[in-house]
């Protein structure tokens, strides 16, 4: 079992890819990804493994979306990622398969160590795992796990680990009910 600590690293961030190439996907990632322009969903998953993302099939991808480091991105089959969503992973960022990432949503694996003089990042990986559904405008913090079929509601911050079939609200989330499917 991780401590709550020892699951971040800190100290100097490296986006794990060359200057060039940070470079070269800023202005695709403003481009045609960040883009109001409906660029088809089969571009934009070209566009991802192009630039070192794993992607599975089925992509839904709309338009505004920020994603800071393709190559530090895996998304399963058959997922969503909604209007204006910002993936900012300065560290790995992992979609299992049908997940849903909605409007507005923000996946955070960074933000600074603020006992220290000069703020290091402090770093965590997100885990999305199969079958979640991240509301809109929900915030997941770094370091955090969503485990099956966990719902993380509207407007929601996952501060921690999101257990199986459960669903979570509020600032920080916590768990208000299970996820029944009915079939």
């Amino acid at each position: 079992m991780q401590t709550e600590l020892s699951k971040f690293t800190t100290g100097n961030y490296h986006p794990g890819a060359g200057k060039l190439k940070v470079l070269i996907w800023y202005f695709f990632n403003y481009g045609v990804m960040n883009s109001a322009f409906p660029w088809p969903y089969g571009i934009k998953s070209a566009l991802l493994r192009m630039f070192g993302a794993r992607v599975g099939k089925g992509l839904v991808i709309k338009t505004k979306v920020r994603i800071k480091n393709p190559w530090r991105l895996t998304i399963g089959d058959h997922c969503w990622i909604g209007e204006s969503v910002w993936i900012d992973n300065l560290e790995d960022v992992v979609l299992g398969n049908n997940v849903c990432v909605s409007q507005g949503a923000l996946l955070l694996t960074g933000n600074h160590d603020y006992k220290k003089s000069d703020f290091p990042y402090r770093l965590g990986k997100i885990t999305i795992e199969d079958g979640v559904w991240i509301g809109a405008q929900a915030v997941v913090c770094p370091g955090v796990v969503c485990r099956s079929h966990a719902i993380l509601t509207v407007g929601s911050v996952a501060t921690r680990e999101l257990e199986p079939w459960g669903i979570y609200s509020g600032n920080p989330a916590v768990a208000v009910r299970e996820r029944v499917i009915s079939e």
